[in-house]
């Protein structure tokens, strides 16, 4: 049963913010809508679980009174089973709802790739996890924009950046960061050897204007030529743009586009994100006890998935998931299949957590 002062808590909460907005006197109004429509559907469960538990009551009154006519006992009996079985799956959604959220779910996501060890064929494998991505965050609807491609010699992918623009993208993506390997034999490998390489991904929050905040005092904008393919342009125009956050230090360049207006717009992106992300993990540090029982650590560095070629299979090691489509994988039609479970694991761990408080 779940405490009742736990649902009038979310209930008196909602009923305040909105005679806030109904008044018209807030200075938060952006930040309290927000947080409306992320009550709504919580308020909507509580309701239906209170109602549920009020027939139930009744029911259950009606089936224990001696003096309750025979027939209506039958009934009873019967509503009383089906009102049981409702109060169930009720009870479990309204949990989940109840469950600390992470401020950043819903927001749209910013996603790193990096070739890592192996070569060439890990700069292969990187392509191969742009185009799943990307593949994937079109099936979801997201709005997908390369941000940032840096390419091998045998066209893979050295490094790339992905924004997807979605609500909750980051929510369905956060659990891909971390170290994905490959098995398989190279196009170029002749002698049929199986080889191991690996890329990192990085999927980072794209926060919103009203989440941080970027002082342009903190910032210093270098302006240069750019470098690599691009004919007589690259040799004329300074349009590439390294922006450097002063108090961290960490910095951002910026040269696929011809325009350095472009550039900068694409390189606050990504430095906004990495602020944001750097801040979340920061609070999440002095945090970490809580983390405990979730899925992966969150430490980018982990392995967190293999992909076999010649077996034909995908193991993501965090939830022990074997799946042997990997051809539907990594093509991003069915990643879902994998990001869809991992997030109802995390789901499961902090509800078997909360149950043990």
């Amino acid at each position: 049963m779940i405490p009742e002062t736990k649902l009038e808590r979310v209930l008196d909460r909602f009923h305040a913010i909105e005679a806030q907005l109904a008044s018209g006197q807030t200075s938060n109004f952006v930040k309290l809508s927000k947080e409306h429509a992320q009550l709504a559907p919580v308020v909507g469960a509580i309701r239906a679980y209170k109602d549920t538990v009020s027939a139930l009551a009744d029911s259950e009154s009606l089936l224990n009174d001696p003096a309750s006519d025979p027939e209506l006992k039958a009934l009873a009996e019967e509503e009383v089973r089906s009102l049981r079985e409702r109060h169930g799956a009720q009870e479990r959604d309204v949990k989940l709802l109840l469950l600390p959220k992470d401020a950043a779910d819903s927001s749209s996501a910013i996603v790193e790739i990096r070739a890592g060890t192996g070569g060439a064929e890990a700069a292969l494998f990187a392509g191969d996890l742009l185009k799943m991505y990307t593949r994937y965050g079109q099936l979801q609807g997201w709005k997908v924009e390369l941000l940032s491609l840096g390419e091998s010699d045998l066209g893979g992918v050295t490094g790339a950046v992905l924004a997807m623009e979605g609500e909750g993208a980051y929510a369905k993506l956060k659990f891909e960061s971390g170290v994905h390997r490959v098995q398989r034999v190279p196009a170029t490998e002749g002698s049929g050897r199986i080889h191991t390489s690996a890329a990192t991904v990085a999927v980072l929050p794209e926060p919103e204007d009203v989440d941080i905040d970027v002082q342009d005092k903190d910032l210093r904008i270098d302006v240069y030529r750019a470098s690599g393919a691009g004919g007589q342009h690259v040799n004329k125009t300074e349009s590439a743009v390294r922006i450097t956050h002063l108090p961290t230090g960490i910095a951002v360049a910026m040269q696929e586009e011809k325009s350095q207006h472009k550039n900068r717009a694409k390189a606050m992106k990504i430095l906004k994100a990495r602020l944001f992300d750097a801040e979340r993990e920061r609070q999440m540090s002095a945090r970490a006890a809580e983390r405990k029982g979730l899925v992966g650590s969150g430490d980018r560095s982990e392995r967190i998935r293999t992909y076999n070629f010649p077996q034909g299979r995908v193991t993501d090691h965090r939830i022990n998931l074997t799946l042997y489509k990997l051809d539907r994988i990594i093509s991003g039609d069915d990643l879902g299949d994998i990001t869809d479970a991992l997030v109802t694991e995390d789901q499961a761990s902090r509800l078997a957590a909360e149950d043990e408080v």
